[in-house]
Formats: structure tokens, C-alpha cells, sequence
């Protein structure tokens, strides 16, 4: 449900950009037996609103698996070192 909003603000940088939805537990997981036993239907739905940017270095950075496993909330997301620092240094772009 890849849905392309107009302008917001993004829930991991904070930059005002054209939005995409990001499911914390990447689609391409929602199949595996591992992440059937382990989430409901409705938590496999979740999702955030971020930038392309945002959208384009989670999935560069990480594996589906590891997004789904690992990285599978907000918290988690703007947790990660990795992120941090991309973070840190889109918001200066």
C-alpha cells in the first residue's frame, strides 16, 4: 500500500516533503511463517509516514528481514545508529 501523499512532515527526519508509507513490517515478510507466528494481521499493517529519502535508506541499509524483525517500530527506527546518522545529515540537506 505504497500511498504517496501530498507534503507532511516526515515521522523519522521531520523535513516537509511528499510522503510514502512505510509498513514497519515490510511486505514481502507478511508470508514468512516466522512473522505469521509472531504478529498479528493488524501489527504486520503498521506502518509510518516518511520522505523518500527516509523510504530510499531503510530499504538500502537494511534487509526486509532485519526491517521486519528488528527495526518493526518508531522507536526501534530512530533508535538505530545507522539511522541517526542519516538522520542527522539529510536534515542539513
Amino acid at each position: 500500500m505504497d500511498t504517496r501523499d501530498a507534503a507532511g512532515k516526515c515521522e523519522l527526519c521531520g523535513r516537509i516533503r511528499p510522503l510514502t508509507f512505510h509498513h514497519l513490517i515490510p511486505r514481502t515478510c507478511h508470508s514468512n511463517k516466522w512473522f505469521k507466528k509472531n504478529f498479528k494481521r493488524e501489527e504486520m499493517s503498521r506502518g509510518i509516514n516518511i520522505c523518500y529519502s527516509c523510504h530510499s535508506y531503510l530499504h538500502d541499509a537494511f534487509s526486509e528481514k532485519d526491517l521486519g524483525r528488528y527495526l518493526n517500530t518508531k522507536e526501534a527506527l530512530l533508535a538505530e545508529d545507522k539511522i541517526q546518522r542519516f538522520v542527522e545529515w539529510i536534515k542539513r540537506r
